[in-house]
């Protein structure tokens, strides 16, 4: 996964779980375009600081992510709903209509299993 789209999908679904300071922070470096040398300047902490705090506000983010996997079950969930939007295209060819339906209620029961997790 891309590291800008893996970052801003931990923070959209982690960031609330950051102290007020590092949501304020990380959102001014990682989203804001402010260097670490303006946020250091802005926020009266050292260059060196700033990229600390990045750092292990990007790794408790992590952490998250690998005790909760909520990342994880929401990118399989968009691939299924993907496979189910193209069983639905493939349901309009009245030839292949069964196979399709039986395709669907398969991928019905695999999202039914990933939401019991």
């Amino acid at each position: 996964m891309d590291k800008i789209l893996e970052e801003s999908l931990l923070y959209d679904f982690y960031g609330e779980l950051l102290t007020p300071k590092q949501r304020e922070i990380y959102e001014s470096v990682r989203f804001g375009d402010l260097s670490l040398s303006e946020a250091a300047e802005e926020y009266g902490v050292s260059r060196q600081g700033i990229h600390d705090m990045i750092r292990r506000s990007t790794r408790t983010l992590e952490k998250y992510e690998e005790k909760l996997g909520l990342i994880a079950q929401f990118t399989e969930m968009k691939r299924i709903a993907g496979e189910i939007k193209r069983c639905c295209a493939e349901l309009e060819n009245v030839a292949r209509k069964e196979e399709t339906l039986r395709e669907l209620r398969s991928i019905a029961d695999l999202s039914d299993k990933l939401l019991d997790l």
